[in-house]
């Protein structure tokens, strides 16, 4: 089932890519995620032996500490780009009251010179 889905999300992932609904730069996180997702269902024992490498009893607990890891890495990523997209457009906001400024002056001084 865990193969079929990671299968089902890099295909999304493509349709996605083409219709440029998703940039690159988060297509090759989610792409590697689901290579790790594929590879992880077709050797369940890389898994059990890197649980038992690391001393945890059951390996789905590792599975879930790495799931949390890369929640928070992801969200991590996301925060940052939206703190980086907010700047910019506060930057673009104030540029465009500055040239509303501008033009206004234009349009008044066009005003005093035709009267």
């Amino acid at each position: 089932m865990s193969l079929i889905s990671a299968l089902a999300i890099m295909a999304m992932l493509f349709e996605l890519l083409r219709r440029h609904r998703l940039r690159e730069k988060y297509a090759v996180i989610w792409g590697l995620l689901s290579l790790a997702a594929i590879v992880g269902a077709l050797f369940p024992a890389l898994l059990t032996g890197a649980a038992g490498a690391l001393g945890l009893q059951v390996p789905s607990n590792l599975l879930f500490f790495l799931s949390i890891v890369v929640l928070l890495g992801l969200t991590l990523q996301l925060s940052y780009e939206l703190g980086r997209t907010e700047e910019q457009v506060r930057t673009l906001a104030e540029e465009v009251a500055l040239l509303r400024l501008e033009v206004e002056g234009v349009k008044n001084a066009t005003r005093n010179t035709i009267n």
